[in-house]
């Protein structure tokens, strides 16, 4: 019942408190290790609820009184969806298993009332589990597949319906696991062996030689050659960026969102250890990640700074190449964090000035035939494509150069680097990269 119990805790404050469920899973996770529970069990019921929120409510609405559900206390509601989560996905779980359990703690939790309340709900799903759904494709899809209409709106136009249903299906699944191996401390050959020995499966992606998808994630992120440096946990759209960059020894590179650290171990990766990457973050939190992946993979070129990336300084147009991986709204890592599709519409004004802004300062860092490389994990035009059309208005002294320069044709669209998650089996991303040449 710890599973389940700690679950309804981690779920409450994400959907209440917009808090992010990355920190508390990992804390709660700790705790549940110490008590010898199951907390993979843990991590499926928490992502798994949150992102089939909209669904599971839907169910909700057609199992009980209009009326009465509509002031039902969020607590109650969630009870309903960890009972309703169990029996529809988890196979692993016997249906009486999960109405039993979750009574007994609605029970233990709240009161008999509310416990009587969900098992009523439950036993009416188990006996009537076709639940009609609205014929119209946008309802349908965002309902089904439990995604706000308007982010499904916002895709069908980019995507078309079909695309965007197969989109929304991708993100619902549990995502593969991508390691990124450390050039400078071993091979990927000798990565792949040592991986074997143990049972887990490397499977590289086609023009990618450093990142690999793995079939046993939690061996992956508990073996010792992770400690000792020899690869990092880091998915392969965001290995493109940095070959999107494609760095060289003895560059000077500024990048000026650098938390929480993959691509900016990488680039020094790359790098060999020689140059300089300066690497910025406000946020302390993030510099310390940075810090302890540099630490871990051994790498002596990177200096951290914290700070508001829009306030460093001196401004001086002294590196070869600056990075903006900018704050973005997310659309392509919704498989990865569950809580953004209910998040993602609440900043993107904020974030799109953002943006902008960041384009402009990191500009003035470029030396002449130096590069500026624009990055983020949506596939949203708007703060894709829109952005650097704006800035090459503004700036005639950058040029946009063809991604397929250095990356394989399949990762790139015109002159820009794109991944989309259901076609590409990766993070959707973005990447423009700049020439200043005057």
């Amino acid at each position: 019942m710890l599973e389940r119990k700690t679950a309804i805790k981690v779920i409450q404050k994400v959907l209440k408190d917009n808090e992010m469920s990355s920190s508390l899973l990992s804390n709660e996770a700790n705790k549940i290790k110490k008590n010898d529970g199951n907390h993979e069990f843990f991590y499926t019921l928490v992502k798994g609820i949150i992102k089939r929120k909209l669904y599971l409510e839907y169910l909700c609405t057609q199992l009980t009184d209009e009326k009465k559900y509509a002031k039902t206390d969020l607590k109650i509601k969630i009870l309903l969806y960890l009972g309703l989560f169990q029996i529809i996905y988890l196979d692993s779980i016997p249906d009486h298993s999960a109405v039993d359990t979750t009574v007994e703690l609605a029970k233990e939790m709240y009161s008999q009332n509310s416990a009587d309340f969900v098992n009523a709900v439950l036993r009416n799903y188990l006996r009537a589990p076709d639940i009609k759904l609205p014929e119209d494709d946008i309802e349908r899809i965002s309902i089904e597949h439990s995604y706000p209409k308007d982010l499904i709106e916002s895709w069908i136009p980019i995507f078309g319906l079909e695309e965007t249903e197969y989109l929304a299906m991708y993100f619902n699944e549990f995502p593969e696991i991508n390691i990124r191996v450390n050039n400078i401390a071993t091979s990927k050959d000798k990565l792949i062996s040592y991986f074997e020995k143990r049972g887990v499966t490397l499977t590289t992606y086609p023009g990618i030689d450093n990142v690999f998808k793995a079939d046993k994630a939690q061996v992956i992120l508990n073996d010792v050659a992770f400690s000792e440096g020899y690869y990092s946990i880091q998915d392969a759209a965001a290995a493109l960026v940095v070959e999107l960059i494609d760095p060289k020894q003895d560059e000077s590179i500024l990048d000026m969102f650098a938390g929480p650290g993959g691509k900016t171990s990488y680039i020094a990766e790359l790098m060999e250890n020689s140059g300089e990457i300066i690497a910025i973050d406000k946020y302390p939190k993030k510099i310390k990640l940075v810090k302890q992946a540099i630490e871990r993979l051994q790498l002596s070129n990177v200096k951290l700074v914290v700070q508001d990336a829009l306030k460093y300084g001196p401004i001086a147009p002294a590196y070869d190449k600056v990075l903006i991986d900018v704050p973005c709204s997310g659309w392509g890592v919704l498989g990865k964090k569950a809580e953004l599709r209910w998040q993602t519409h609440q900043k993107n004004n904020e974030l799109i000035k953002i943006q902008s802004s960041a384009l402009n300062y990191a500009a003035k860092f470029v030396r002449l035939n130096g590069y500026l490389i624009y990055s983020t994990c949506t596939m949203n035009r708007i703060e894709n494509e829109d952005q650097i059309e704006k800035f090459l208005k503004k700036h005639p002294n950058f040029e946009l150069v063809p991604a397929n320069q250095y990356l394989p044709d399949l990762y790139t669209d015109g002159d820009y680097l794109k991944t989309i998650p259901h076609k590409h089996q990766m993070d959707g991303s973005f990447g423009a990269k700049m020439k200043r040449i005057n």
